[in-house]
């Protein structure tokens, strides 16, 4: 049965509001952009060739229809704990809730330990060290970060993913500028091979998008987060959807198509600036998703998931030291252990597995549950056409 009633913290476990709109996106964009599209794109080249840009869009399509249900979601139910808590609100259950919290929990671990690895790869052109060594320093140094505050999370987070951006606009800018031609026919899919083909890379172009569910897990630390929250997770997904299909075109165009397609665009000097970049932007997105996980254990120890001790808050800092320390550990756990493209394939199937659970909740209440009063709402038939096609982007991979 779905609830109303949100448990009022005390001043041990309450977070501070300190985070507005704007500030949210780029934080939501700073984790959206970056190990997804400087590093995976090589990858959905390889499979979907020169319908690349078409992947991309199939892939923000899914990742659009799942966003507008946690906006809504978020709207309902403004908690740190994210999913975790709307299944709860919704079935009532703490089996339930605490199965989805630590899928989100290894989820939002395996992502951040992808994007750690995959900012190696451009560390690794300007500092020549061990890539466990690297992964190491860069995942320690953002959990110290993380630690400080969320105002000084959120502003670097921030800060980076204007960094991300240009680097980005960079990309675009320059691609069709060495473009040969701008024959965008080969763009469009001519055999069910291709669009198989397109299916398959829309899978791991899926994991570019990954990001946007995070913005929920800050709406403890957002003011007006009913207002706020939904309305940063449609903008910061609506402005990745374009950026993501013009770079793929640009990429394409200039017909680049080895693993590492945004970096093969410059040489010399300029490759070694964008590399620098490249690793800036990359690296954001284990800051956010270690401030990400922190408040997702910080959350579920509120609710009773985990041991009290977790959910408690530094008196001096105001973030959960104990939960951001654990998500870090986490993190570098698994960046040493797992393989890149691993990561990536892992990351996406769990993701759309707790995706689908969070469009079936929205579903429910749409048809009668009793919960709040949202103060943003999307049509009805959102919530199943969604869970279709993440379930479809499910079945592509494995039938592939």
């Amino acid at each position: 049965m779905a609830t109303d009633k949100l448990a009022v913290p005390s001043a041990a476990h309450r977070l501070r509001r300190t985070v507005a709109f704007w500030p949210l996106v780029f934080y939501g964009l700073s984790d959206i952009v970056g190990a997804g599209i400087y590093v995976a794109i090589g990858q959905v080249i390889a499979r979907s060739s020169t319908a690349a840009p078409l992947a991309f869009l199939v892939a923000g399509v899914a990742a659009a229809l799942t966003g507008l249900c946690y906006a809504e979601l978020a709207s309902r139910f403004p908690e740190a704990a994210g999913a975790a808590s709307y299944l709860k609100h919704v079935s009532g259950s703490n089996a339930l809730a605490q199965l989805v919290g630590g899928v989100m929990a290894l989820t939002i671990a395996i992502a951040a330990a992808a994007i750690a690895s995959g900012a190696v790869q451009y560390l690794a052109a300007l500092i020549h060290a061990p890539a466990a060594m690297l992964a190491a320093a860069v995942i320690v140094c953002f959990t110290a970060i993380a630690i400080l505050g969320v105002r000084e999370s959120v502003g670097l987070a921030a800060i980076l993913g204007i960094i991300e951006l240009g680097g980005l606009g960079v990309v675009i800018g320059w691609g069709f500028f060495v473009a040969p031609d701008f024959d965008f026919g080969d763009m469009i899919p001519s055999s069910l091979t291709a669009w198989n083909g397109v299916a398959a890379g829309a899978f791991i172009a899926f994991f570019a998008f990954l990001g946007f569910e995070t913005l929920v897990n800050m709406a403890e630390e957002v003011n007006d987060a009913r207002r706020v929250v939904p309305r940063a997770v449609v903008t910061a997904v609506a402005i990745s959807i374009g950026l993501y299909v013009l770079v793929a075109v640009a990429v394409t165009l200039a017909e680049r198509t080895g693993s590492s397609p945004l970096l093969d665009l410059f040489d010399g000097r300029s490759a070694s600036t964008f590399a620098a970049v490249s690793a800036m932007a990359i690296a954001n997105g284990v800051l956010v998703g270690i401030v990400t996980l922190s408040r997702l254990f910080y959350g579920m120890a509120r609710n009773g998931s985990l041991p009290s001790m977790i959910g408690e808050v530094s008196s001096r800092t105001r973030t959960p030291i104990l939960a951001t320390v654990l998500a870090g550990g986490l993190v570098l756990l698994t960046a040493i252990a797992v393989p890149f493209e691993h990561l990536l394939v892992w990351t996406n199937a769990l993701t759309l597995a707790v995706f689908v659970a969070v469009d079936l909740a929205l579903w429910h209440l749409q048809r009668g549950g009793v919960a709040a009063t949202p103060r943003f709402r999307v049509p009805r038939l959102v919530p199943p056409l969604a869970v279709a096609i993440s379930l479809g982007l499910m079945a592509a991979e494995m039938l592939g």
